[in-house]
């Protein structure tokens, strides 16, 4: 048997260009509390409930800026509420909501170009044994 070495997620980076609008776009925009903001230090944090966003300025830290073309889902409990309060927040959303079978999702962006989602996930989880 294998021991489990990994036990949970801490934390995703989230790389921008201007540390202050995404500031500005994670805490008032989409509402999440800030954690942590250290200018000086080209980052900040964002909490979700269960996992951090770190918001940094990858030049900042001698690293190329590369931004995340893979949607990480936001987890909300009624999508099409949520969308619309953030499309009145001046969030675009480039498509319609999708339905999964499984889940509804709703993809946009944040000021960098990182892709994000909304999403619920309606039907039950099934797992492997």
């Amino acid at each position: 048997m294998t021991v489990q070495l990994v036990t949970g997620v801490d934390f995703v980076g989230v790389p921008t260009r201007n540390l202050d609008a995404a500031v500005e776009f994670y805490g008032t925009t989409l509402g999440l509390a800030r954690s942590v903001y250290l200018k000086e230090r080209n980052y900040a944090e964002f909490e979700t409930g269960n996992l951090t966003l770190s918001v940094f300025d990858p030049e900042g830290f001698g690293l190329e800026h590369k931004t995340n073309p893979n949607a990480i889902a936001l987890h909300v409990d009624d999508v099409a509420a949520a969308r619309g309060e953030l499309e009145g927040r001046g969030i675009d959303f480039p498509g319609e909501t999708l339905d999964t079978g499984v889940c509804h999702m709703a993809f946009f962006s944040d000021p960098d170009g990182n892709a994000w989602m909304l999403h619920h996930r309606y039907a039950p989880r099934v797992t492997e044994a």
